[in-house]
């Protein structure tokens, strides 16, 4: 079943009143075919149908959730680590992305002007449910998922070759495009996640690949924090990693889930 948060193109603009700048309250709904049935209450509990559908052209989806924390996992698929010239980790690599890195569906990656180079790199999202820590292997991760989404990990890759750590790489704003919609159900067998820039296919996996697959990657960061509902883990990227320039258009498709697309621009455009 498919989830989103939205706001209705007519209110999408932050209005103003008193001379206070003021964002529309996001929306959520469930979505069946090219309709949103609108729904009240919150994704991370109940909900109640409105009544009211909108046609998804007549919307523009947000960001699935409002995370506190973006929890990513690094070398995770064989054949990135190959390309990347790195060792294979023995436990879960992880890091973190700022939450103001986020952006929505169809909001532009805006490249740095320190960096010369910076790359895409679509990933599987999982979106958090319930409040966990300290998972140990026997408990069930099921409970704690909300469902699934696409993201895209964008990295100033020479930057990342500098520092030390991966912050500035990683961290820039809008370097994390996620959504556009929440998946609850998606076979581990059968997902590939896809690249697409520029229409050409750049990436393309099964998630069955991974080296850590989502239930040891759930239970290995309960051990080291508490992940909190809405919270989102990038579970790492494939091979086929690549530039963006400006003018791109970058493509990041989930199979059961649909497509993240988000253009690229400079610095001062």
């Amino acid at each position: 079943m498919k989830f989103c948060r939205f706001q209705p193109l007519e209110f999408s603009a932050a209005v103003t009143r008193q001379g206070e700048t003021l964002s529309p309250t996001p929306r959520i709904g469930r979505i069946e075919g090219d309709l949103i049935h609108e729904l009240s209450g919150s994704l991370l509990g109940e909900t109640k149908p409105t009544g009211k559908s909108w046609k998804l052209a007549e919307v523009a989806l947000l960001p699935p959730s409002a995370p506190s924390k973006v929890v990513c996992v690094g070398r995770n698929y064989y054949a990135h680590i190959a390309e990347m010239q790195h060792q294979v980790p023995t436990d879960p690599l992880i890091f973190l992305k700022p939450p103001s890195s986020i952006i929505a569906p169809g909001e532009a990656i805006v490249l740095p002007e320190s960096s010369r180079r910076v790359d895409y790199e679509g990933e599987l999202c999982i979106v958090i449910k319930n409040r966990c820590a300290q998972l140990s292997a026997a408990d069930e991760v099921h409970p704690y998922i909300l469902g699934f989404t696409c993201l895209n990990d964008v990295t100033a890759r020479d930057l990342q070759e500098k520092d030390d750590q991966w912050t500035r790489a990683k961290g820039f704003d809008t370097f994390c495009p996620f959504g556009p919609v929440l998946e609850t159900e998606i076979d581990p067998k059968n997902t590939v996640v896809e690249t697409f820039v520029n229409g050409q296919k750049k990436q393309s996996a099964p998630i069955s690949l991974m080296i850590f697959p989502i239930d040891v990657i759930i239970r290995w960061i309960s051990r080291i924090m508490t992940l909190e509902p809405g919270d989102i883990i990038a579970t790492g990227t494939p091979a086929g990693v690549g530039p963006l320039a400006a003018g791109d258009v970058v493509e990041i498709s989930v199979s059961g889930i649909g497509t993240l697309r988000n253009p690229v621009q400079g610095y001062n455009a």
